[in-house]
């Protein structure tokens, strides 16, 4: 039997900053990440060059869950029209899910306000992806206009992620109706 195998100090430095940049936002201290990843300032700075590549990592190491949390099996054989829906009855489930904060990407984008901060270009490339997939299957199910279809569902999918995220709107009953609308007027199968 194999010992468990115990997270480097980057490991736990890229966890607690996603945890602590999820609940409380970009502008958590560099001390408060450091405490709750168990390491030195020191450690910080010997793995990364600032807080900002950090955060960055941070996102970039997330990116591949996120996707797949939320994007359905390549191969998975259904028609368009029902991966797209997937997607958001599957962010719809997350948003029910206790602490939920919203959608981590747009809160970054929305928080730095900065386009070539390193953080936001991570971001940016996660929901250009998001708004690709939209696009090919818009285009595969038969959207008039794909590209406005996937635009129309990155503004409902971001939309949706910020009210539930500041809890004052819930997704069930209400996104995945209004994705069935957008569909049908672009004639989506």
């Amino acid at each position: 039997m194999t010992a468990p195998v115990k997270p480097t100090s980057r490991d736990r430095l890229l966890d607690a900053t996603a945890a602590l940049v999820y609940r409380e936002g970009v502008a958590v201290g560099v001390e408060a990440l450091c405490k709750a990843a168990g390491v030195s300032k020191r450690s910080l700075y010997q793995l990364f060059d600032s807080k900002d590549d950090l955060l960055a990592a941070s996102l970039e190491r997330r990116a591949a869950d996120y996707s797949a949390r939320l994007l359905p099996d390549p191969d998975d054989g259904r028609p368009p029209r029902a991966r797209v829906l997937s997607v958001f009855e599957r962010a719809a489930a997350q948003a029910a899910l206790p602490g939920y904060r919203g959608c981590p990407y747009l809160a970054v984008q929305v928080e730095l306000k900065d386009d070539d901060h390193p953080a936001s270009r991570v971001a940016r490339r996660v929901k250009d992806e998001l708004a690709a997939f939209f696009r090919a299957e818009a285009a595969r199910g038969g959207a008039a206009d794909p590209g406005l279809l996937a635009r129309q569902l990155m503004l409902l999918f971001d939309g949706a992620a910020a009210r539930a995220g500041i809890h004052v709107e819930t997704l069930e009953d209400l996104v995945v109706p209004t994705v069935v609308t957008l569909l049908d007027a672009a004639g989506v199968r």
